[in-house]
């Protein structure tokens, strides 16, 4: 990660580059433990389903917490509210290390998502608070590179442990740097910004948690037998969604008592609301494919766990070495011209990954990864900096933990979607006599191809993204309707 630009105060450039170290950790973390699922179903004696809830209960609190965030930004202080996520990550690692079964594992894996949550919007916060439009661009892309490169080393660093060490090392691994930059950032951070004394609406909290919580976890739900259609996706999808309407007209009425806990006005200007598309898009095509290719690797090809890592590892550092210089270009020449061909090169190559055989050459398949880096690398720096650029600064909070909870949600409804096509084609097809490898690779295919046609919904999005000033500080958008003063008891 390179350094923050040097037009910040040297306190500002340590605050940013603390909470790059400390969030580049919990993200790797957050797929470190992909690949390590076969060997923890034999270790700890559970079967498939259970196992796969070390990744669903991840999710699922990081769906409930992050939309919390934007009020703990604003009420606690930027060094509180990061002792607080370091120390609850640090806690759940250290848990998950020494855990002696399944359930223990469970819940350190619960207290680790609750810190990781917290991380991403803290840091987008503080970056929109202390670094000024001109530079925004070039910090932003070592956001991408958190957002990129960890997820993608995630893996191979996973692979290389389980191929000599049991699966505590994974967490033993991560757990000293976790240490040293809680460590750090509790002697060297200061507080950015200002605190407004706003109260928590205890009633929005359980509508959140219900709302994108059930969200989450009704498609997780759906990679499951019976598909969508199934009653286990069908009721906790039918709670999410009148839970989260009851959680945006809570909002709307909480707005004019300037006190939501998620204020849903950042959607009042089109440049947010059109990046929250695009990133949407972006990551149901990331998660998709993090998903759909190790499946591809090590059904179709039969590669182990750890070369699969290896093999997808030049993508992802493609997508970190080029970010910082696409947030240069996108303070230089605004965010359309890198858009454009960032979401025609990723439409395009997932269909390319749509054709995919067993016989298709390994250089081939590094080749449409790369390229596939790079089209998300010239989307990731562009949407962030240009959705997030023009709020106000009492909305950053609110806007990041909205942008954080979408892409939660966007991965989970990726991966759902994609991973039920493959399996439905799959034994569609094996069911009616073909062989299992052909059965396997048809599926891959569909799935890929529907991921093509998603990728080819951002293109017209991304014509209309462009570099807008930021509001002032008094501008929160349009009013909220019947803006009457709130009465004596309210």
């Amino acid at each position: 990660m390179s350094a923050a630009p040097k037009t910040l105060a040297a306190r500002d450039r340590a605050v940013v580059m603390i909470l790059l170290i400390a969030t580049f950790v919990v993200i790797l973390n957050e797929t470190i433990m992909n690949v390590a699922i076969p060997v923890l179903m034999k270790d700890l004696r559970v079967g498939a389903g259970s196992a796969q809830w070390l990744s669903t209960a991840f999710m699922l609190t990081m769906a409930v917490v992050i939309p919390v965030t934007g009020f703990l930004l604003q009420r606690l202080a930027t060094r509180t509210v990061f002792l607080l996520a370091m120390g609850l990550f640090s806690a759940g690692t250290l848990l998950a290390a020494l855990a002696p079964g399944f359930v223990p594992l469970l819940l350190a894996r619960v207290v680790q998502a609750s810190g990781t949550a917290i991380m991403l919007p803290l840091l987008m916060t503080t970056v929109l608070t202390v670094v000024p439009e001109r530079s925004r661009g070039a910090v932003m892309g070592n956001i991408s590179i958190v957002i990129s490169v960890a997820p993608a080393i995630g893996p191979t660093i996973s692979g290389v442990i389980l191929q000599v060490l049991s699966w505590r090392f994974m967490f033993l691994f991560v757990l000293p740097i976790a240490l040293a930059a809680l460590a750090y950032g509790a002697r060297m951070l200061g507080n950015v910004g200002e605190r407004r004394n706003s109260p928590l609406d205890l009633i929005s909290i359980p509508l959140s948690a219900l709302g994108f919580g059930g969200f989450v976890y009704a498609l997780n739900q759906a990679s499951g037998p019976g598909g969508f259609g199934s009653s286990g996706v069908l009721w906790p999808l039918g709670v999410a969604v009148v839970a989260l309407a009851a959680f945006v007209w809570r909002q709307r009425v909480l707005i004019r008592r300037d006190a939501p806990l998620l204020d849903l006005r950042a959607f009042a200007f089109p440049q947010f609301t059109l990046g929250v598309g695009l990133m949407v898009i972006a990551m149901m095509a990331l998660f998709g494919g993090a998903i759909l290719l190790p499946l591809y690797l090590q059904g179709v090809r039969g590669l182990s766990t750890l070369q699969t890592g290896l093999l997808l590892l030049p993508g992802g550092l493609v997508m970190g070495l080029l970010a910082p210089t696409v947030g240069r270009w996108y303070d230089r020449i605004g965010p359309r011209p890198l858009t454009l061909p960032g979401t025609v090169l990723m439409a395009g190559v997932l269909w390319g990954l749509g054709h995919l055989t067993a016989a298709t050459p390994v250089w081939a398949l590094i080749a449409l990864h790369v390229v596939l880096s790079v089209g998300l690398a010239l989307l990731f720096t562009p949407v962030f900096t240009s959705s997030l650029g023009p709020l106000p600064p009492q909305l950053y909070s609110h806007g990041s933990a909205i942008l954080s909870t979408l892409q939660q949600v966007a991965g989970a409804a990726g991966t759902a979607l994609l991973v039920t096509l493959y399996a439905a084609r799959s034994a569609a097809l094996a069911g009616g006599g073909a062989a299992p490898l052909l059965a396997q690779q048809s599926g891959i295919q569909l799935a890929f191809t529907v991921s093509a046609w998603i990728a080819a919904l951002a293109v017209p999005l991304a014509l209309g993204l462009k570099k807008t000033p930021q509001a002032g500080p008094g501008h929160a958008g349009p009013p909220a309707p019947e803006t009457t003063a709130p009465q004596p008891g309210d």
